[in-house]
């Protein structure tokens, strides 16, 4: 629902919490009327009596109320009345209770630790089409969603067969200059003299036709040995 709401109601055990979210709903909403109950059986028989299923509607449903959480609400509302938008007002900011209250229909999920004016204007956003979330509820589910992508498969690299019969100590050799080691460093990890290892490294130019580090390099990649 991105529309406009015509009427709100509140769900909220705690009196002064109670009065500020009917605060925030009126200055989000200009002109709304607002219904604000303290817990699920007062809400339920108002809904029964008063909130048709087309009607605009907007309701914030605190979770954990004195008989009952506000998710069976959630449910009742998601299931009958899809012409209201029900947001969680709620201390909880853990995976289970988002997660359970998103399942059961919730198409927003505030904290209540903001104060009025933020509250208000993250309601004011709904006109938008912006789903109201408190920040740190919307990095949590992006978070818990990228966790929960598939990780995109690694593609060794193509090892190309060695048509220049290298030895393996060229081999080894060829590895270490395509990762940019010089000949006395490779000639230190290999446990070889630098000699020895200047020696390897011209008979590695003529079998591959190179004439430079930067070539040899090159193959030593394209032979995914790198």
């Amino acid at each position: 629902m991105t529309a406009r709401p015509d009427i709100g109601f509140v769900v909220e055990d705690l009196a002064e919490a109670r009065a500020s979210l009917v605060a925030a709903l009126e200055s989000a909403f200009p002109g709304i009327e607002v219904f604000a109950f303290a817990d699920l059986a007062g809400a339920r028989a108002w809904i029964a009596a008063a909130l048709g299923p087309q009607r605009r509607a907007i309701g914030l449903i605190d979770l954990a109320l004195p008989d009952g959480s506000g998710i069976d609400l959630i449910r009742l509302l998601a299931g009958g009345y899809p012409a209201t938008l029900t947001v969680v007002t709620t201390i909880f900011d853990d995976d289970g209770h988002l997660f359970d209250a998103l399942g059961a229909g919730a198409q927003g999920y505030l904290l209540k630790d903001v104060d009025l004016g933020r509250l208000g204007t993250y309601l004011r956003r709904i006109e938008q089409g912006e789903p109201p979330l408190s920040p740190s509820i919307a990095r949590r589910m992006l978070n818990h969603f990228r966790a929960a992508a598939p990780r995109p498969e690694i593609v060794p690299p193509e090892i190309v067969p060695d048509d220049a019969n290298l030895t393996r100590r060229e081999v080894d050799v060829l590895q270490l200059i395509g990762r940019g080691l010089r000949v006395a460093e490779a000639a230190d990890v290999l446990g070889l003299t630098e000699h020895t290892v200047a020696g390897y490294v011209k008979t590695i130019y003529r079998k591959l036709h190179v004439s430079s580090r930067a070539e040899a390099a090159l193959e030593a990649a394209r032979r995914g040995l790198v």
